[in-house]
């Protein structure tokens, strides 16, 4: 039987800087759009850069509060895991921050193009779960 399972916030966090691709979610005028994203964790935020005329580029900062997903399935255990973040969106402005970011955890995008706004997340919450066989899954 599988059951799930809360994963404490410390492995959320390795798992959510292990990773380099998640998905935000961001309510705009037309509805909720998911886009694909390479992301960062820079201290306690999420990452992403984007272009300024996307759905993500015009409705993901400003103060109104986002969804990032990251996951991994093994669809032939039945076994998985999800990581959830919600907070505020935010664009990242200032030059000394960006250098820093560029610096040290630059989320480099796979799609091509220019993709110089950086938007960021800092988590209000950040939560997950994994699912497994019941020994798995109590055993952390």
């Amino acid at each position: 039987m599988k059951i799930p399972a809360e994963l404490p916030y410390d492995t959320c966090l390795q798992l959510l800087r292990e990773g380099q691709v998640g998905r935000v979610a961001v309510c705009t005028p037309d509805g909720p759009r998911i886009v694909p994203v390479n992301y960062a964790v820079d201290d306690e935020r999420i990452v992403f850069r984007t272009t300024p005329y996307s759905a993500l580029g015009m409705h993901s900062w400003g103060g109104g509060r986002l969804a990032f997903e990251i996951d991994h399935v093994d669809s032939e255990e039945h076994t998985g895991w999800s990581v959830v973040a919600t907070g505020p969106g935010q664009l990242v402005e200032d030059s000394e921050e960006l250098r820093r970011i560029r610096d040290l955890h630059d989320p480099q995008p796979w799609a091509g193009g220019q993709r110089w706004l950086y938007v960021s997340l800092p988590w209000q919450d950040l939560t997950g779960r994994r699912i497994g066989p019941r020994t798995a899954t109590m055993a952390g």
